[in-house]
């Protein structure tokens, strides 16, 4: 791989109970298209933004439903050792729910999960991803936020797997302090502490970056998913919405002021 793509979130999987129907709905809302991947086992569906992939989507896995696994979005972060990361990922707390498996021609991957509970993967692929370090363009995701039982100790944790660094600070009053996070110089999004009245597990939220955050929600609506919390302006002046589809996986809208 390249150095480049360690530390970089360079993936995205959907796991629902309804692939199909996830498409049709993903490609309303965002744009994407997908197209289907053969290369020698089980087909792989995969997202699309232009020619370029960004992620895929699949059957929740036997074994994770049969577990009660909620339909979810899974991240892939990558790295130049998938075993190494995975050893140290234990050394720090977290633990590893699907050991490092090898995708023939493709690369190498574990499921993991952090000390308090949030799920990721860590990828190492033969050849360098799609995308790019720069700025997301409209159908890439464009801010990656994780909601925590100890923020303060998943900044450290994250810093020492990957490299992130804590870029700033934002107070949010009774909700707690937004720590935002990076690498290279550019922030790739935040992490908080949850609230009482927050009953989710520890989670990552994705956001793809769209024309208008309160079409997006209308769209939302229209194709059976649900409005969880906005849309609403934030500080520096994009805009949120987050949502969950019709099978139940949460997500989130992002869009940038107009000019």
């Amino acid at each position: 791989m390249a150095d480049n793509d360690t530390g970089r979130l360079v993936w995205f999987d959907l796991m629902t109970s309804d692939p199909d129907a996830a498409v049709g709905f993903y490609h309303d809302v965002t744009g994407w298209n997908t197209v289907v991947w053969d290369g020698g086992g089980e087909p792989y569906t995969m997202w699309t933004v232009g020619e370029t992939p960004i992620g895929g989507v699949m059957t929740t896995p036997a074994e994770a439903a049969a577990a009660g696994a909620p339909p979810s979005w899974l991240g892939y972060v990558g790295t130049n050792d998938v075993d190494s990361t995975a050893r140290r990922i234990e050394q720090l707390g977290g633990s590893i729910l699907k050991s490092a498996t090898d995708i023939p021609t493709v690369g190498r991957f574990a499921v993991c999960a952090d000390p308090q509970g949030a799920v990721f993967a860590i990828f190492q692929p033969e050849e360098q991803m799609p995308g790019h370090d720069g700025e997301p363009k409209l159908g890439e995701f464009s801010w990656h936020e994780l909601v925590t039982t100890d923020a303060d100790a998943a900044v450290s944790f994250y810093s020492e797997l990957f490299g992130w660094t804590e870029m700033d600070r934002f107070d949010m009053g009774p909700m707690g302090i937004y720590h935002l996070y990076g690498r290279n110089g550019r922030q790739l999004g935040g992490m908080f502490t949850k609230t009482a009245d927050m009953p989710m597990p520890p989670m990552w939220l994705e956001y793809v970056l769209v024309e208008d955050v309160n079409k997006g929600a209308e769209t939302v609506k229209a194709g059976g998913g649900q409005v969880v919390v906005g849309p609403m302006e934030v500080p520096g002046g994009d805009f949120i919405v987050q949502c969950m589809d019709p099978q139940g996986a949460m997500f989130a809208l992002h869009s940038r002021p107009k000019k």
